[in-house]
């Protein structure tokens, strides 16, 4: 049940911005790097990032922490921890000259999910192997039912 529950967080952190963005229109829509570039000219993290996003995403996980029993602190710092992977994905392609559209398998799903499943092996009773096994089925599930929430009109790219 515990594995379960850090997928949907997992699902959560990262899903309820998707949503926040399309329920809220533009409100609240600043980017977290305030537009600015980096040094090499091109977008920090790029417009999509922005602080409604960064809040949703962590309020959702907390909220289901604390539903579950795993508290205000766990979940908070486990969406801010997947919410950061998601943050460094996108810095890192930027630095690769990608779009904020732009598909990088792998790079879009490893770094948000695992950064928050190291954090539940240290504080939790999850093993490195069960970690992995959650990485790899969100990482797995991003990659398939990102296209279909596109169709649906849930989502603005097809990854």
């Amino acid at each position: 049940m515990l594995l379960l529950t850090l997928f949907a967080m997992l699902v959560l952190a990262n899903g309820v911005p998707v949503l926040a963005h399309r329920l809220l229109d533009g409100r609240w829509s600043a980017p977290l790097d305030g537009g600015r570039p980096w040094r090499d000219g091109q977008p920090l993290f790029g417009s999509s990032k922005t602080w409604r996003g960064l809040v949703t995403g962590s309020l959702a996980c907390t909220l289901l922490a604390v539903l579950v029993g795993l508290g205000v602190g766990f979940g908070l710092v486990f969406g801010l921890l997947a919410l950061g992977g998601d943050l460094l994905s996108s810095f890192i392609k930027r630095r690769m000259g990608l779009a904020s559209s732009a598909r990088a398998l792998g790079l879009d799903q490893l770094p948000e999910a695992a950064l928050p499943m190291v954090f539940a092996v240290l504080v939790l009773p999850v093993t490195w192997l069960q970690a992995l096994l959650v990485v790899a089925v969100f990482s797995g599930a991003n990659i398939v039912f990102s296209p279909w929430l596109y169709r649906l009109g849930i989502r603005r790219h097809p990854h």
